[in-house]
């Protein structure tokens, strides 16, 4: 009856992921990295006019969602990469998210999709 339980520790279970995992979510931000940055760099190495074509987009918008997408693309690997700031990851992420729904929304009405 003298033993004192420590609450704080009774029932917690610390989840431990296996190498196996870990290599597969690297290779998946690896490959989402280098798509979004080559989608990203395309933007500026592409004509506008050909950017532009069939599209009420201005090309000045193409530019910022390229720099977004190189932004977010060196966000994805980056800050876990380095071990500085790592919650910027999943920033990042949600950031392509939207960028990805805004380009899944303004694809639908001009038949892309």
């Amino acid at each position: 009856m003298g033993v004192l339980m420590n609450s704080s520790n009774v029932g917690v279970v610390r989840p431990r992921a296996g190498k196996a995992l870990g290599i597969a979510l690297w290779a998946a931000q690896m490959i989402l990295a280098a798509l979004f940055l080559f989608a990203g760099v395309m933007k500026f190495v592409m004509p506008v006019e050909e950017m532009t074509r069939g599209s009420s987009i201005p090309g000045s918008f193409f530019h910022f969602i390229g720099v977004m997408e190189v932004l977010g693309g060196i966000g994805l690997v980056l800050p876990s990469l380095l071990r500085i700031s790592p919650f910027l990851t999943p920033v990042a992420a949600c950031g392509l998210v939207i960028i990805m729904a805004g380009a899944t929304v303004t694809s639908i009405p001009m038949g892309w999709i």
